[in-house]
């Protein structure tokens, strides 16, 4: 292979990339959310700057992907944070953790999603939503929701997910230090809201070294959202490089 068709190449390995260079529309991505309030000063310690927070929130959600381009069906869980870039509201998406290599490698080498290995759920089970998520055998958080309980207004819902969304782009370089390290953004476009439910929500959080979610503890739940939509993930780009800063 010439040198030439080798750096066309996006993905490795070389002759059977980990995912396709396609952009990914998902068709009855179903959500739960729910939000919560925790520690200020465990949230400080893990919201890089320059991006802040006003309230101390957490969206603790689960994405069941019911289809997706290239990627096929799978499920997702994670913590995203409102925050501020500057005078613009966003999410700040903290960890994210789900069932399918390629997604998990697409999402981290073409954009910015901190993604890694997890076995989350989300399914009803007597008259609740139950999302799960699991790290190899042991329990680390489990939400659930009174399924469709009230109906949510559909523009409501499509303002709660298509917030700007800022994420670390951290590339290694070979002498253990980074080659890049930059704040970027995305956000979701061409979104179809199919239906939207909200109701009461629990939410526990088990401690899990390489999975601290509870690093950021419920101490009271402010709402909770069943979403079902078409949408899809629009580009990146940098915000603040932090390797100029430094």
């Amino acid at each position: 292979m010439k040198a030439a068709e080798v750096a066309r190449r996006l993905a490795t390995p070389l002759t059977a990339p980990a995912w396709a260079p396609v952009r990914s529309r998902f068709t009855d991505r179903e959500y739960l959310n729910v939000v919560y309030r925790t520690d200020p000063e465990a949230l400080r310690a893990v919201v890089p700057e320059p991006l802040e927070f006003d309230e101390p929130l957490v969206r603790f959600e689960v994405m069941k992907m019911g289809d997706s381009t290239s990627f096929g069906p799978y499920t997702e869980s994670g913590q995203v944070i409102p925050v501020r870039f500057g005078e613009e509201r966003g999410e700040y998406l903290h960890a994210m953790y789900l069932d399918n290599v390629a997604a998990t490698v697409a999402g981290r080498e073409a954009s910015a999603y901190p993604k890694t290995a997890g076995s989350p759920r989300l399914f009803a089970e007597a008259g609740a939503l139950v999302g799960t998520l699991d790290v190899g055998t042991q329990r680390v958080a489990t939400a659930t929701m009174g399924y469709k309980h009230y109906p949510m207004d559909l523009d409501e819902a499509r303002a709660e997910l298509t917030l700007p969304t800022y994420m670390l782009k951290i590339v290694p370089g070979y002498e253990r230090e980074p080659r890049m390290c930059e704040l970027v953004r995305t956000r979701i476009t061409d979104i179809t809201v199919k239906a939207a439910w909200t109701g009461p929500a629990r939410l526990q959080l088990f401690q899990h070294v390489l999975a601290p979610l509870a690093d950021l503890p419920v101490l009271e739940i402010v709402s909770a959202s069943h979403i079902i939509t078409d949408l899809t993930l629009d580009g990146v780009r940098p915000v603040f490089d932090y390797l100029k800063e430094r």
